[in-house]
Protein backbone atom coordinates (compact mmCIF):
# COMPACT_ATOMS: atom_id res chain seq x y z
CA UNK A 1 0.00 0.00 0.00
CA UNK A 2 1.32 3.48 -0.80
CA UNK A 3 -1.33 6.09 0.73
CA UNK A 4 -0.29 9.89 0.96
CA UNK A 5 -3.32 12.03 2.04
CA UNK A 6 -5.37 12.10 5.13
CA UNK A 7 -8.68 11.33 2.72
CA UNK A 8 -6.97 8.58 1.11
CA UNK A 9 -6.07 6.97 4.42
CA UNK A 10 -9.61 7.15 5.42
CA UNK A 11 -10.51 5.47 1.99
CA UNK A 12 -7.56 2.34 2.31
CA UNK A 13 -8.38 1.34 5.42
CA UNK A 14 -12.08 1.18 4.37
CA UNK A 15 -10.91 -1.02 1.49
CA UNK A 16 -8.01 -3.19 3.80
CA UNK A 17 -11.25 -4.11 6.05
CA UNK A 18 -13.29 -5.11 3.10
CA UNK A 19 -10.44 -7.53 1.89
CA UNK A 20 -9.23 -8.69 5.17
CA UNK A 21 -11.95 -10.95 5.42
CA UNK A 22 -10.20 -12.88 2.67
CA UNK A 23 -7.35 -13.33 4.44
CA UNK A 24 -5.70 -10.39 2.84
CA UNK A 25 -2.64 -9.09 4.82
CA UNK A 26 -1.31 -5.98 4.30
CA UNK A 27 2.00 -3.46 4.56
CA UNK A 28 3.08 -0.22 3.02
CA UNK A 29 3.02 3.82 3.45
CA UNK A 30 -0.06 4.96 5.11
CA UNK A 31 -1.22 6.87 7.92
CA UNK A 32 -2.87 6.51 11.15
CA UNK A 33 -6.40 5.08 9.90
CA UNK A 34 -4.79 2.25 8.11
CA UNK A 35 -2.69 1.36 10.97
CA UNK A 36 -5.84 0.48 13.04
CA UNK A 37 -6.87 -1.46 10.51
CA UNK A 38 -3.81 -3.86 10.86
CA UNK A 39 -1.90 -2.54 8.08
CA UNK A 40 2.07 -3.07 8.89
CA UNK A 41 3.15 0.43 8.48
CA UNK A 42 6.87 0.77 6.89
CA UNK A 43 6.32 4.71 7.03
CA UNK A 44 4.07 7.44 7.64
CA UNK A 45 3.48 8.55 4.74
CA UNK A 46 0.59 10.74 5.20
CA UNK A 47 2.79 13.13 7.75
CA UNK A 48 4.77 13.93 4.44
CA UNK A 49 1.48 15.12 2.41
CA UNK A 50 2.10 18.34 0.73
CA UNK A 51 0.30 20.94 -1.27
CA UNK A 52 2.48 22.43 -4.22
CA UNK A 53 5.62 22.97 -5.25
CA UNK A 54 6.81 25.15 -2.73
CA UNK A 55 5.99 23.02 0.03
CA UNK A 56 7.58 19.63 -2.25
CA UNK A 57 10.93 20.86 -2.55
CA UNK A 58 12.06 20.92 0.90
CA UNK A 59 11.17 17.25 1.63
CA UNK A 60 12.18 15.68 -2.16
CA UNK A 61 15.51 13.94 -0.04
CA UNK A 62 13.00 12.23 2.16
CA UNK A 63 10.21 11.37 -0.76
CA UNK A 64 13.06 9.04 -2.41
CA UNK A 65 14.52 7.80 0.35
CA UNK A 66 10.73 6.44 0.97
CA UNK A 67 10.86 5.35 -2.21
CA UNK A 68 13.77 3.52 -2.53
CA UNK A 69 12.56 1.38 0.72
CA UNK A 70 9.83 0.57 -1.05
CA UNK A 71 12.29 -1.54 -3.45
CA UNK A 72 13.92 -3.14 -1.07
CA UNK A 73 10.71 -4.51 0.15
CA UNK A 74 10.06 -5.80 -3.00
CA UNK A 75 13.15 -7.71 -3.34
CA UNK A 76 12.68 -8.60 0.31
CA UNK A 77 9.04 -9.80 0.53
CA UNK A 78 7.68 -9.61 -2.61
CA UNK A 79 4.37 -8.65 -2.08
CA UNK A 80 1.41 -10.31 -4.30
CA UNK A 81 0.52 -6.87 -5.57
CA UNK A 82 1.20 -3.13 -4.76
CA UNK A 83 -1.90 -0.66 -4.06
CA UNK A 84 -1.36 3.37 -4.78
CA UNK A 85 -4.19 5.47 -3.94
CA UNK A 86 -4.03 9.11 -5.04
CA UNK A 87 -0.86 11.38 -4.41
CA UNK A 88 0.79 10.45 -8.13
CA UNK A 89 3.61 12.95 -7.31
CA UNK A 90 5.55 10.29 -5.16
CA UNK A 91 3.13 7.20 -6.36
CA UNK A 92 4.93 7.18 -9.55
CA UNK A 93 7.94 6.54 -7.93
CA UNK A 94 7.00 3.58 -6.43
CA UNK A 95 4.60 2.00 -9.62
CA UNK A 96 7.99 2.35 -11.10
CA UNK A 97 9.36 0.51 -8.64
CA UNK A 98 6.84 -2.31 -8.28
CA UNK A 99 7.02 -2.69 -12.08
CA UNK A 100 10.81 -3.38 -12.13
CA UNK A 101 10.02 -6.07 -9.93
CA UNK A 102 7.61 -7.91 -11.71
CA UNK A 103 4.71 -6.99 -9.11
CA UNK A 104 1.01 -5.79 -10.64
CA UNK A 105 -0.17 -2.35 -9.55
CA UNK A 106 -3.33 -1.32 -9.04
CA UNK A 107 -4.15 2.35 -8.83
CA UNK A 108 -7.43 2.95 -6.64
CA UNK A 109 -8.67 6.91 -6.53
CA UNK A 110 -6.80 7.51 -9.65
CA UNK A 111 -4.87 11.19 -10.42
CA UNK A 112 -7.42 13.04 -12.65
CA UNK A 113 -5.20 12.84 -16.05
CA UNK A 114 -8.70 13.77 -17.63
CA UNK A 115 -8.81 17.57 -15.80
CA UNK A 116 -4.93 17.97 -16.33
CA UNK A 117 -1.33 16.86 -17.06
CA UNK A 118 -2.93 14.34 -19.52
CA UNK A 119 0.92 13.74 -20.79
CA UNK A 120 1.07 11.59 -17.76
CA UNK A 121 -0.94 8.72 -19.28
CA UNK A 122 1.84 7.41 -20.34
CA UNK A 123 3.40 6.70 -17.10
CA UNK A 124 0.17 5.42 -16.44
CA UNK A 125 0.68 3.00 -19.10
CA UNK A 126 3.94 2.15 -18.83
CA UNK A 127 3.50 1.48 -14.49
CA UNK A 128 0.02 1.03 -13.48
CA UNK A 129 -1.55 -2.41 -14.57
CA UNK A 130 -5.27 -1.95 -13.08
CA UNK A 131 -7.14 1.31 -12.84
CA UNK A 132 -9.87 1.73 -10.36
CA UNK A 133 -12.22 4.24 -11.35
CA UNK A 134 -14.40 6.67 -8.99
CA UNK A 135 -16.43 8.56 -11.47
CA UNK A 136 -18.42 7.13 -14.21
CA UNK A 137 -16.78 8.87 -17.30
CA UNK A 138 -13.46 7.68 -16.39
CA UNK A 139 -13.49 4.91 -17.45
CA UNK A 140 -13.71 5.45 -20.80
CA UNK A 141 -10.85 7.92 -20.96
CA UNK A 142 -8.44 5.80 -19.82
CA UNK A 143 -9.70 2.84 -21.96
CA UNK A 144 -9.18 5.46 -24.48
CA UNK A 145 -6.00 5.85 -23.67
CA UNK A 146 -4.70 1.84 -24.14
CA UNK A 147 -5.41 1.37 -19.86
CA UNK A 148 -7.12 -1.98 -18.13
CA UNK A 149 -10.06 0.45 -16.09
CA UNK A 150 -12.70 -0.85 -13.88
CA UNK A 151 -16.02 1.66 -12.88
CA UNK A 152 -16.39 0.61 -9.05
CA UNK A 153 -17.88 4.28 -7.57
CA UNK A 154 -16.71 6.39 -5.30
CA UNK A 155 -15.60 5.36 -1.79
CA UNK A 156 -16.90 8.62 -0.15
CA UNK A 157 -20.60 7.35 -0.52
CA UNK A 158 -19.29 4.13 1.37
CA UNK A 159 -18.22 6.75 4.07
CA UNK A 160 -21.21 8.54 3.90
CA UNK A 161 -23.81 6.08 4.54
CA UNK A 162 -22.37 4.48 7.47
CA UNK A 163 -21.63 7.90 9.44
CA UNK A 164 -23.44 8.76 12.70
CA UNK A 165 -25.09 12.38 13.00
CA UNK A 166 -25.14 14.32 15.98
CA UNK A 167 -28.79 13.79 16.85
CA UNK A 168 -28.74 16.48 19.81
CA UNK A 169 -27.59 19.47 17.43
CA UNK A 170 -29.78 18.54 14.47
CA UNK A 171 -33.16 18.29 17.37
CA UNK A 172 -31.89 21.31 18.52
CA UNK A 173 -31.23 23.47 15.47
CA UNK A 174 -34.46 21.95 13.86
CA UNK A 175 -36.32 23.69 16.56
CA UNK A 176 -34.99 27.10 16.55
CA UNK A 177 -35.71 26.64 12.93
CA UNK A 178 -39.24 26.33 12.89
CA UNK A 179 -39.55 28.91 15.31
CA UNK A 180 -37.82 31.52 14.00
CA UNK A 181 -35.96 31.10 10.69
CA UNK A 182 -37.52 30.42 7.22
CA UNK A 183 -34.77 29.37 5.55
CA UNK A 184 -31.40 28.59 6.05
CA UNK A 185 -28.03 28.65 4.16
CA UNK A 186 -25.07 26.66 4.79
CA UNK A 187 -22.09 28.52 4.23
CA UNK A 188 -18.96 26.36 3.64
CA UNK A 189 -15.65 28.51 3.52
CA UNK A 190 -13.06 25.48 3.32
CA UNK A 191 -10.87 22.78 5.42
CA UNK A 192 -7.52 24.32 4.99
CA UNK A 193 -6.58 27.56 6.02
CA UNK A 194 -5.84 29.14 2.88
CA UNK A 195 -8.74 28.22 2.02
CA UNK A 196 -10.19 30.42 4.28
CA UNK A 197 -8.34 33.26 4.21
CA UNK A 198 -9.47 33.47 -0.11
CA UNK A 199 -13.20 32.57 -0.15
CA UNK A 200 -14.15 33.94 3.76
CA UNK A 201 -14.09 37.24 3.08
CA UNK A 202 -15.62 36.80 -0.67
CA UNK A 203 -18.76 34.98 1.19
CA UNK A 204 -19.07 37.55 3.99
CA UNK A 205 -19.60 40.27 0.95
CA UNK A 206 -22.13 37.65 -0.33
CA UNK A 207 -24.16 37.50 3.14
CA UNK A 208 -24.12 41.35 3.23
CA UNK A 209 -25.78 41.72 0.23
CA UNK A 210 -28.42 38.84 0.56
CA UNK A 211 -28.96 39.25 4.49
CA UNK A 212 -31.09 42.46 3.80
CA UNK A 213 -33.05 41.24 1.25
CA UNK A 214 -33.77 37.74 3.40
CA UNK A 215 -34.75 39.06 6.88
CA UNK A 216 -36.38 35.46 7.88
CA UNK A 217 -33.33 33.82 6.55
CA UNK A 218 -30.00 32.24 9.19
CA UNK A 219 -26.31 31.70 7.73
CA UNK A 220 -24.47 28.80 9.53
CA UNK A 221 -20.77 29.06 8.66
CA UNK A 222 -19.39 25.41 9.22
CA UNK A 223 -16.01 25.19 10.23
CA UNK A 224 -13.42 22.58 10.54
CA UNK A 225 -11.42 23.47 13.02
CA UNK A 226 -11.42 26.01 15.85
CA UNK A 227 -8.48 28.22 14.42
CA UNK A 228 -11.11 28.60 11.24
CA UNK A 229 -13.89 29.39 13.51
CA UNK A 230 -11.51 32.05 15.03
CA UNK A 231 -10.05 33.73 11.92
CA UNK A 232 -13.93 34.03 10.38
CA UNK A 233 -14.99 35.98 12.98
CA UNK A 234 -11.62 38.14 13.47
CA UNK A 235 -12.73 39.29 9.70
CA UNK A 236 -16.23 40.54 10.56
CA UNK A 237 -16.59 43.96 11.08
CA UNK A 238 -18.39 45.68 13.60
CA UNK A 239 -21.36 46.20 11.34
CA UNK A 240 -21.86 42.35 10.53
CA UNK A 241 -21.85 41.76 13.99
CA UNK A 242 -25.53 42.06 13.49
CA UNK A 243 -25.95 39.66 10.23
CA UNK A 244 -27.55 36.51 11.13
CA UNK A 245 -24.62 34.27 11.41
CA UNK A 246 -23.83 31.38 13.27
CA UNK A 247 -20.37 29.46 13.23
CA UNK A 248 -20.17 25.60 13.51
CA UNK A 249 -16.81 23.72 14.71
CA UNK A 250 -16.75 20.16 13.44
CA UNK A 251 -20.92 20.00 12.30
CA UNK A 252 -20.34 20.37 8.33
CA UNK A 253 -22.44 17.15 7.27
CA UNK A 254 -24.93 18.31 10.50
CA UNK A 255 -25.15 21.48 9.28
CA UNK A 256 -25.28 20.24 5.25
CA UNK A 257 -28.68 18.42 6.58
CA UNK A 258 -29.98 21.05 7.89
CA UNK A 259 -30.49 23.76 5.45
CA UNK A 260 -32.58 24.78 2.37
CA UNK A 261 -29.30 25.12 0.42
CA UNK A 262 -25.52 26.26 0.67
CA UNK A 263 -23.20 28.41 -0.46
CA UNK A 264 -19.73 26.46 -0.56
CA UNK A 265 -15.73 26.40 -1.89
CA UNK A 266 -15.59 23.55 -4.37
CA UNK A 267 -13.93 20.44 -3.42
CA UNK A 268 -14.87 16.82 -2.20
CA UNK A 269 -17.56 18.18 0.02
CA UNK A 270 -19.96 18.79 -3.36
CA UNK A 271 -20.60 14.98 -3.07
CA UNK A 272 -21.80 15.41 0.12
CA UNK A 273 -24.41 17.93 -0.93
CA UNK A 274 -25.10 15.48 -3.60
CA UNK A 275 -25.81 12.51 -1.47
CA UNK A 276 -28.21 14.86 0.79
CA UNK A 277 -29.91 16.59 -1.84
CA UNK A 278 -28.87 20.00 -0.99
CA UNK A 279 -29.00 23.15 -3.65
CA UNK A 280 -25.56 24.90 -3.62
CA UNK A 281 -24.21 28.20 -5.17
CA UNK A 282 -19.84 27.35 -5.87
CA UNK A 283 -17.16 29.37 -5.26
CA UNK A 284 -13.49 29.20 -5.54
CA UNK A 285 -10.36 31.29 -6.02
CA UNK A 286 -7.20 30.45 -8.02
CA UNK A 287 -4.11 33.15 -8.11
CA UNK A 288 -3.48 35.07 -10.98
CA UNK A 289 0.04 32.68 -11.87
CA UNK A 290 -2.30 29.16 -11.08
CA UNK A 291 -4.88 30.52 -13.52
CA UNK A 292 -2.92 31.19 -15.96
CA UNK A 293 -0.82 27.95 -16.06
CA UNK A 294 -3.80 25.92 -15.39
CA UNK A 295 -5.40 27.71 -18.81
CA UNK A 296 -2.59 25.68 -20.65
CA UNK A 297 -2.58 22.79 -19.08
CA UNK A 298 -6.53 21.90 -18.21
CA UNK A 299 -9.34 20.91 -20.21
CA UNK A 300 -12.53 21.43 -18.12
CA UNK A 301 -15.58 23.44 -18.06
CA UNK A 302 -16.23 22.96 -14.30
CA UNK A 303 -14.03 21.69 -11.25
CA UNK A 304 -17.49 20.24 -9.36
CA UNK A 305 -17.70 16.95 -9.12
CA UNK A 306 -21.87 16.52 -9.64
CA UNK A 307 -21.30 18.84 -12.51
CA UNK A 308 -18.18 16.64 -14.03
CA UNK A 309 -20.59 13.49 -13.31
CA UNK A 310 -23.64 15.04 -15.18
CA UNK A 311 -21.62 16.24 -17.50
CA UNK A 312 -23.88 19.62 -17.21
CA UNK A 313 -24.44 22.43 -15.00
CA UNK A 314 -26.32 21.34 -11.99
CA UNK A 315 -24.42 23.28 -9.33
CA UNK A 316 -23.61 26.99 -10.62
CA UNK A 317 -19.83 27.45 -9.78
CA UNK A 318 -17.95 30.95 -10.26
CA UNK A 319 -14.09 31.36 -10.36
CA UNK A 320 -12.79 34.27 -8.82
CA UNK A 321 -8.68 35.04 -10.22
CA UNK A 322 -6.39 37.21 -8.23
CA UNK A 323 -7.52 39.97 -6.44
CA UNK A 324 -10.14 40.35 -8.92
CA UNK A 325 -13.09 38.98 -6.95
CA UNK A 326 -16.08 41.65 -7.55
CA UNK A 327 -17.58 40.01 -10.89
CA UNK A 328 -17.31 36.46 -9.05
CA UNK A 329 -18.97 37.92 -6.17
CA UNK A 330 -21.86 39.24 -7.75
CA UNK A 331 -22.24 36.35 -10.34
CA UNK A 332 -22.20 34.01 -7.20
CA UNK A 333 -24.81 36.39 -5.13
CA UNK A 334 -27.53 36.10 -8.32
CA UNK A 335 -27.69 32.36 -8.10
CA UNK A 336 -27.89 32.10 -4.85
CA UNK A 337 -30.37 34.72 -4.75
CA UNK A 338 -32.38 32.54 -7.49
CA UNK A 339 -32.24 29.49 -4.63
CA UNK A 340 -33.77 31.49 -2.55
CA UNK A 341 -36.13 33.56 -4.03
CA UNK A 342 -37.57 30.95 -6.75
CA UNK A 343 -38.97 27.79 -5.74
CA UNK A 344 -38.83 26.21 -9.30
CA UNK A 345 -35.45 26.44 -9.19
CA UNK A 346 -34.44 25.08 -5.73
CA UNK A 347 -36.73 22.37 -6.65
CA UNK A 348 -34.92 22.01 -10.23
CA UNK A 349 -31.33 21.65 -8.53
CA UNK A 350 -32.66 19.35 -5.54
CA UNK A 351 -34.40 17.00 -8.17
CA UNK A 352 -31.46 16.53 -10.29
CA UNK A 353 -29.03 16.06 -7.21
CA UNK A 354 -31.90 13.40 -6.39
CA UNK A 355 -31.37 11.53 -9.79
CA UNK A 356 -27.43 11.82 -9.78
CA UNK A 357 -27.70 10.17 -6.30
CA UNK A 358 -29.31 7.03 -7.09
CA UNK A 359 -27.91 6.59 -10.62
CA UNK A 360 -24.07 7.32 -8.96
CA UNK A 361 -24.12 7.85 -5.56
CA UNK A 362 -24.91 4.64 -3.77
CA UNK A 363 -22.57 3.01 -1.61
CA UNK A 364 -20.51 -0.05 -2.21
CA UNK A 365 -17.78 1.17 -4.14
CA UNK A 366 -15.39 -0.40 -1.78
CA UNK A 367 -16.57 -3.56 -1.77
CA UNK A 368 -16.57 -3.68 -5.72
CA UNK A 369 -12.96 -2.39 -5.79
CA UNK A 370 -11.78 -5.45 -3.19
CA UNK A 371 -14.01 -7.60 -5.04
CA UNK A 372 -12.03 -6.87 -8.43
CA UNK A 373 -8.60 -6.91 -6.88
CA UNK A 374 -9.41 -10.19 -5.14
CA UNK A 375 -10.54 -11.85 -8.88
CA UNK A 376 -7.56 -10.32 -10.58
CA UNK A 377 -5.21 -11.53 -8.24
CA UNK A 378 -6.23 -15.02 -8.70
CA UNK A 379 -6.65 -14.92 -12.52
CA UNK A 380 -3.54 -14.24 -12.62
CA UNK A 381 -2.31 -16.43 -10.22
CA UNK A 382 -3.91 -19.27 -12.38
CA UNK A 383 -2.57 -18.55 -15.47
CA UNK A 384 0.27 -18.51 -14.10
CA UNK A 385 0.43 -21.92 -12.31
CA UNK A 386 -1.00 -22.76 -15.53
CA UNK A 387 1.96 -21.46 -17.73
CA UNK A 388 4.27 -23.46 -15.12
CA UNK A 389 2.53 -26.64 -15.57
CA UNK A 390 2.81 -26.14 -19.11
CA UNK A 391 6.67 -25.43 -19.21
CA UNK A 392 7.12 -28.29 -16.38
Amino acid sequence: MSVGEPSGDLHASRLMQSMSAKGVRFRGFGGPRMAEAGCELDYTLTDLAVVGFVEVVPKLREFFRVADRASKIFASQRPDAVLLVDFPGFNWHVAKRARNAGIPVYYYLPPQLWAWGAWRVKKMRRFVDHILCNLPFEKQWFSDHGLSAEYVGHPFFDHLSSEKLDSEFLAQHQSVGNSRWKRTVAVLPGSRTREVENIWPMQLEIIRQLSPKHADTKFMVACLREEHRMRCQALLSEQDCSLPIEFCVGKTSEVIELVDCALMKSGSVSLEMMARRTPAVVLYHVSRTLYTIAKRLTNLTSITLPNLIAEQTIMPEFLAVGSSCQKAIDSCTEALERLLSDPAEHSKQKHALRELTQQYGQPGATDRAAEYILRSLHANSTNTAEVSSEAA
